[in-house]
């Protein structure tokens, strides 16, 4: 199941991360944009997290924007699914 209306989860704090999700038009596939403080030395693992947390729960079409503060795996895992499923549950 797709994204249906924009959605967010976490905060700018030190050592969390806000996900943003937008959905977008079927085909359109995942557009990942992360800004990050550590972005050089992280980058790519934040990157490998949210693509398999993505996979776990069946997102193709996506747009999601990771503002990471220092997050840890586990955060920015969670975070990623609680804004796919918020975006899910909207009405």
């Amino acid at each position: 199941m797709q994204p249906k209306v924009p959605a967010q989860a976490g905060t700018l704090e030190s050592s969390d991360a806000l996900v943003l999700v937008e959905p977008v038009a079927a085909g359109s596939g995942r557009q990942i944009e992360l800004e990050s403080n550590v972005m050089l030395q992280y980058g790519s693992r934040i990157r490998q997290q949210v693509s398999t947390t993505l996979d776990r729960l069946s997102v193709a079409d996506v747009r999601i924007l990771v503002k990471d503060k220092g997050a840890l795996d586990a955060t920015v895992q969670a975070r990623v699914e609680t804004a796919i499923r918020r975006s899910r549950q909207a009405t």
